[in-house]
């Protein structure tokens, strides 16, 4: 087979910057219901805001940072479905989005691991 090789980095980098540009704007739109302070804001929307920067500068460590954060934003997001029905649906966002995060920072290493081998 001629012709370039086609990696997985780059659609999961994409699906992953955009992820969490998703996250980051569900937060904003979130707590602007609530109307939350700025530093409610910093401490919600900015970390998946600047984990998308990162991502698209090509940092090694934002992927892993990523997927560990979506771990609790998982938990945030069951924990918020299940107690609160007024924020259902928001809170069904973010764990749909927390899953996407994770499986998209970690597809590289899948991937590597159990991708098809040889020619």
């Amino acid at each position: 087979m001629t012709g370039v090789a086609v990696t997985p980095y780059r659609g999961s980098r994409l699906t992953l910057v955009a992820s969490l540009v998703a996250l980051a704007a569900l937060y904003v739109a979130w707590f602007a219901l609530h109307d939350a302070s700025t530093t409610v804001l910093a401490f919600t929307a900015a970390p998946p805001a600047l984990l998308a920067i990162a991502t698209a500068l090509r940092l090694r460590t934002a992927g892993f940072w990523a997927a560990v954060l979506a771990l609790a934003w998982f938990c945030h997001g069951v924990m918020t479905a299940w107690s609160s029905a007024d924020e259902r649906v928001l809170a069904m966002l973010e764990t749909a989005l927390a899953v996407v995060i994770v499986f998209a920072a970690s597809w590289p290493g899948l991937h590597a691991r159990f991708g098809r081998r040889g020619s």
